[in-house]
């Protein structure tokens, strides 16, 4: 037997499906409570991970920021004096640093004398000198990070914070919508349950 058809018509498959969109929002005599919670709970996660993740990142690169500027302004390069002869390269050197580790003295910007050691030349005389970078204390550190670096290290930590905040907002939204979701079937199977024990399906 054919479909009936007319003009302008075409007949439905069984198996297509109809896609309402927005439908937690239109009204609709098959809402429920549950369903519009979600709706809010969404709405409100996916605001909420925009924007806290976006401050958050923002806070977090100007952290990054303000301790890259403080460790620049701390440091300070000075000229130390190698004390002893440094000895020669050792075997397990590695290809991007070949020097190797040596008694040198420097005086620090407050006046204060320091023997520490550093890393210097193979086989440097006693005598010779090195340049180090001290801190407030006069103590050795290690050489501030360039403009460039600094830049590099703010925007890396400024969207990782942002992208684990929003994560982990959107990760607090995924797990009420399993609760809701439970909720909503557990709401099905009480009104199927009334609706066969009032038509008397239900013998147990």
């Amino acid at each position: 037997m054919l479909p009936v058809l007319t003009r302008g018509c075409r007949p439905m498959r069984s198996s297509e499906r109809v896609t309402v969109r927005w439908w937690r929002w239109r009204r609709n005599t098959l809402k429920r409570r549950v369903d519009v919670v979600e709706a809010w709970v969404v709405l409100a996660g996916w605001v909420l991970a925009l924007l806290g993740g976006l401050a958050t990142g923002l806070i977090a690169a100007d952290t990054v920021e303000r301790a890259a500027e403080r460790q620049r302004a701390e440091s300070h390069q000075v000229t130390a004096v190698v004390v002893e002869d440094a000895p020669g390269p050792s075997p397990a050197r590695t290809a991007s640093d070949h020097r190797v580790w040596g008694k040198v003295r420097w005086t620090a910007p407050d006046g204060s004398t320091h023997r520490e050691t550093a890393r210097v030349a193979p086989r440097a005389p006693a005598g010779s000198t090195i340049s180090v970078w001290v801190n407030r204390s006069g103590d050795i550190t290690s050489r501030p990070v360039s403009g460039g670096e600094v830049w590099l290290h703010t925007a890396m930590g400024g969207a990782l914070a942002g992208a684990f905040a929003g994560g982990a907002v959107l990760g607090a939204v995924w797990l009420t919508r399993l609760a809701l979701d439970r909720r909503r079937l557990a709401q099905w199977d009480a009104e199927w349950e009334r609706i066969d024990t009032r038509r008397g399906w239900k013998t147990g």
